[in-house]
């Protein structure tokens, strides 16, 4: 491809929208262009980059033996009615009427459109089990759309269903996909770590997902360097700590506590530590309310409350007017003693004793409150966030954290969406049993950004060689030099006929610009053709190298060959 013919309209300053590395420097490289908050157009350079990882996972998928296929992108309401997702994807769903006021949506996800497409299509247990996939546009109506393509609302996605008779059968579909996500992830050169996650929306029992540390990640992760524990902080699994405690069997006593509705502000009145305090904190849970009471030092982890509740829709933090109309008291006076909603308790405040919670009046606390004796919870469980210190769950060392973009996500969904729509097979004995699910997605757009975040100077991108958007490029430093001009032509011809994805810049531009888009855009390496060309002495430089080596025509094009081939 020769540069004065590509579009590749590249900036020279950050665009102001931009906050990350990987949203800067796509369109400061003439990537991606905005349209609309959430809502980019791929120019040549990043559709090129994006299928390539489709490819990449298009080629692991197949090895592993899925099928692929393409669904609609706008979907019928009908399927997600019968799975009650029309619901719970709530305001993120974009959902419209066509002419005859019929539901459709955008589609989000496709786990019912590929059940149905089970019903109608398998004939026999003896097909099964199946794995299907396809790379297909996403649509969410996110409510605040950031970090570029990292979190927008038209999104590409590979989103695979294995289906299979017996759990055992879904373990094997399951360990195949995970296999094949490590080699995806291996082949676009991402260091990436797999944890235990919640499995959301999507449902179901076992869910990995697979997480590129990056500090502008948006999901946490904890993790064990001892033992190689990790997870998602929505699921990390927190052991108990004790504190130290009042001792003695002490009468609860209300005080008062003037302005002071916070555990910083309790703190500074009552000279205690914030792990003496018990923070209740009122949520709506669906159509009901509820209260979550976890150490003052801690946070409450509302996916896992959600799903201890077994919220339909949202859990939410009541309203100020709802909280005063359920404690008869402001917001930050709120705790357990004779409130009338189901109190979740978390462990850690279980080993407790004689701690102070909001007494349920205006600038009130009770302090010496102890479980059993002064209230009793509706159930205690594990309901907090996990911090960086605390022990790991499996092997007792120090937890540490991270921030992480995920990339791909795998889930055992078993036979949620099977009943749900009535997926069902007839087994060689003649019995009926619904068919076992598991769902695995890989972000493709995402996968591009976070490649962006991890391979970047302050040059501009450095890509790995699978993915980059060309391999080479052969850089003749004087355009209207003829001799350096014929040259670099014929270098260009030698790699492009040895399978190599090569620009020439026969741009009549500055040394100085070309040399800078070069390393702007990610080439992996380069030649450049000068005033040593008559000797048949050139430039050679990998975009990682700090400087450019003198080789011989010959010598540079075999290193280029060597060195591409070697690096896909």
């Amino acid at each position: 491809m020769r540069m004065s013919k590509l579009l590749m309209p590249t900036l020279r300053e950050v665009p102001a929208e931009a906050e990350i590395a990987s949203h800067k420097l796509m369109l400061r490289a003439g990537m991606i262009r905005k349209l609309a908050s959430g809502i980019y157009s791929y120019l040549p350079l990043g559709l090129r980059v994006e299928r390539k990882i489709e490819q990449i996972v298009r080629e692991e998928m197949d090895k592993a033996g899925a099928l692929e296929l393409l669904m609609p992108a706008l979907l019928p309401a009908e399927a997600y009615m019968q799975s009650g997702r029309w619901e719970i994807f709530g305001p993120s769903m974009f959902k419209m009427k066509d002419r005859y006021e019929r539901d459709f949506c955008l589609g989000p996800t496709h786990e019912e459109l590929f059940t149905q497409t089970a019903i109608d299509n398998i004939r026999s247990y003896k097909e099964y089990p199946m794995t299907m996939y396809q790379i297909q546009h996403k649509y969410r109506d996110e409510g605040r759309p950031r970090f570029g393509v990292i979190r927008s609302r038209e999104f590409v996605m590979k989103d695979a269903y294995s289906f299979d008779l017996s759990e055992e059968g879904l373990d094997r579909s399951y360990q195949a996909m995970y296999k094949a996500y490590c080699n995806v992830f291996n082949r676009l050169g991402l260091d990436f770590t797999i944890v235990d996650a919640d499995s959301g929306a999507m449902g179901g029992s076992g869910s990995q997902e697979f997480m590129v540390k990056s500090p502008v990640g948006e999901d946490g992760i904890a993790y064990c360097d001892d033992c190689g524990y990790a997870a998602n902080y929505e699921k990390a699994e927190c052991v108990p700590t004790e504190v130290e405690c009042p001792e003695g069997d002490l009468d609860m006593e209300m005080i008062h506590t003037p302005n002071a509705h916070t555990i910083e502000e309790l703190v500074e009145f009552m000279g205690a530590k914030p792990y003496n305090f018990v923070k209740t904190i009122i949520y709506k849970a669906d159509d009901k309310f509820i209260a979550a009471m976890v150490r003052g030092d801690r946070d409450v982890n509302e996916v896992k409350l959600k799903n201890l509740v077994g919220c339909v829709d949202d859990l939410e933090l009541a309203e100020p007017f709802e909280v005063k109309r359920i404690t008869n008291a402001e917001v930050g006076f709120a705790g357990p003693v004779g409130l009338q909603i189901p109190v979740y308790v978390d462990k850690e405040v279980e080993l407790m004793k004689n701690f102070i919670v909001g007494a349920n009046q205006t600038d009130m606390h009770y302090k010496n409150v102890n479980i059993g004796k002064d209230f009793t919870p509706f159930m205690i469980a594990d309901i907090r966030v996990i911090c960086p210190g605390d022990k790991c769950p499996r092997c007792g060392k120090e937890i540490k954290a991270a921030q992480g973009i995920e990339v791909g996500h795998i889930f055992k969904l078993g036979t949620k969406y099977s009943k749900a729509l009535g997926l069902k097979a007839q087994t060689e004995t003649g019995e009926e049993k619904d068919v076992i699910m598991g769902c695995y997605g890989i972000g493709v757009t995402r996968c591009l950004a976070a490649s962006i975040e991890q391979n970047n100077d302050e040059n501009g991108i450095i890509w790995p060689v699978a993915i980059a958007p060309y391999e080479a490029v052969v850089v003749p430093v004087n355009a209207k030099s003829e001799e350096q001009t014929a040259l670099a032509e014929e270098i260009y011809k030698e790699l492009s006929d040895a399978g190599i994805e090569a620009l020439i810049d026969d741009r009549n531009e500055r040394p100085g610009v070309k040399f800078k888009d070069s390393d702007l855009i990610g080439i992996p390496v380069r030649i450049v053709v000068g005033k040593k060309c008559g000797e048949g002495i050139v430039e050679y430089k990998e975009r990682t190298a700090a400087e450019a080596v003198e080789k011989t025509v010959s010598q540079a094009v075999k290193d280029v060959i060597s060195f591409i081939k070697s690096n896909k």
